[in-house]
């Protein structure tokens, strides 16, 4: 990995970056939201919900790319719209992934945060369009992607001057069927050996299994992560897009409560053992 200039981490302080009053790097930030914002009352009443829970930032989808171009590709524009409100209202920073060169600019007008999703990982025209923005990045992996092609393409944002990124870890393809990907869980600590970066995991898409999630958030926080991201829906049922992934805002409730127990847990420990 010598070709990583500006993402590698030996002899450098761990990098922070604050979105909102989250700060990744300092603490455990929870993301949490639907998968795509499908209505105005939908959005607010779950941004509500994870705020009340004890999430530090929304998150929801207005653009969505979906393996069949038949599926709900979100509601754009008017998406947006009604992801900022509901942020605005509750009180939380807002988060939304961009797919386009041509929407990145006017996307950071309502987001505080710009997500590059797993089948844009390697778009690097993507990658060099937000690294021109000054807006923080979530960098998911792609699903084929090892730790290397991941970590230069934090490189493509970082060279263009924007060195707010963040990583995710959310699930590579194996040959395994049980779940919809594998969370690769060792990721997280062998990222923070070879880079600055803050790294969080997203346990919904890395099992895609409700009966995983909480689990593998735990497991997520207990391998060092310094965030998590997780879907969550009024009504999964009813959900237009991942329903058989999405929490209920009781279900996200309960796992925020055991994730703050663990993470004050970890901290006591750590401070006993100095």
């Amino acid at each position: 990995m010598d070709n990583l200039k500006l993402v590698a981490g030996i002899g450098k302080e761990r990098t922070k970056i604050q979105v909102g009053n989250a700060i990744f790097g300092e603490g455990l930030v929870i993301i949490a939201g639907p998968c795509s914002v499908e209505s105005e009352d939908q959005i607010l009443e779950t941004a509500w919900a994870v705020k009340e829970a004890g999430a530090d930032i929304l998150r929801g989808g207005a653009f969505k790319p979906r393996t069949s171009p038949y599926a709900f590709q979100g509601l754009g524009l008017q998406g947006l719209k009604y992801l900022a409100r509901a942020g605005e209202e509750a009180g939380l920073p807002v988060i939304t992934e961009v797919l386009d060169t041509r929407d990145v600019s006017w996307i950071a007008e309502f987001a505080h945060m710009l997500q590059i999703g797993a089948r844009n990982m390697q778009n690097f025209s993507l990658l060099k369009e937000v690294g021109k923005c000054q807006r923080p990045v979530l960098l998911k992996r792609g699903m084929y992607s090892t730790l290397e092609e991941w970590l230069n393409c934090a490189e493509y944002i970082m060279n263009e001057g924007n060195p707010q990124v963040v990583l995710c870890e959310r699930g590579i393809r194996s040959f395994e069927t049980y779940t919809r990907n594998t969370l690769d869980l060792s990721a997280v600590p062998a990222v923070k050996e070879i880079s600055h970066l803050p790294v969080i995991t997203d346990p919904t898409h890395g099992t895609g299994k409700v009966s995983l999630i909480k689990p593998m958030t735990l497991a997520s926080v207990a391998a060092g992560a310094d965030g998590i991201t997780l879907e969550v829906h009024r009504n999964p049922a009813e959900a237009l897009s991942d329903k058989d992934q999405a929490l209920t805002h009781s279900q996200f409730e309960e796992i925020a409560k055991e994730v703050r127990l663990l993470e004050r847990y970890m901290k006591e420990m750590k401070n006993e053992l100095r």
